[in-house]
């Protein structure tokens, strides 16, 4: 099981827009070799792997072997644990507001 990353790495390599991309690379075809990312950027491979090293260190990429390629597999845990730590509490008191609202509203009709 992959250790848990620090926020700061999280927020470190999903600061980044390359980095994103490859993100997003992952969700849409999860699995994908070295050679399959490095096609679909216009950098080189030294600069895919770079990159590719500060979202495995966030554990936000997570590879495995098969054969003689290295596939290259999306973590969405962190991302989630970071939308639960920073961004779910700071809507929810909001949201219960609104739901109160309506409720006091609808309870005057």
């Amino acid at each position: 099981m992959p250790e848990v990353a620090s926020d700061d790495a999280v927020f470190k390599a999903l600061a980044d827009r390359t980095r994103r991309s490859l993100l997003d690379r992952l969700f849409e075809r999860d699995g994908a070799s070295l050679g399959e990312l490095e096609a679909e950027l216009s950098m080189s491979r030294f600069g895919v792997m770079k990159h590719l090293r500060i979202l495995e260190d966030a554990n936000l990429v997570i590879t495995r072997r098969s054969g003689r390629k290295k596939l290259h597999y999306l973590n969405p845990v962190p991302i989630r644990l970071i939308h639960d730590r920073w961004i779910d509490k700071y809507t929810e008191r909001r949201v219960s507001m609104l739901v109160d609202l309506k409720t006091k509203l609808e309870s005057r009709e």
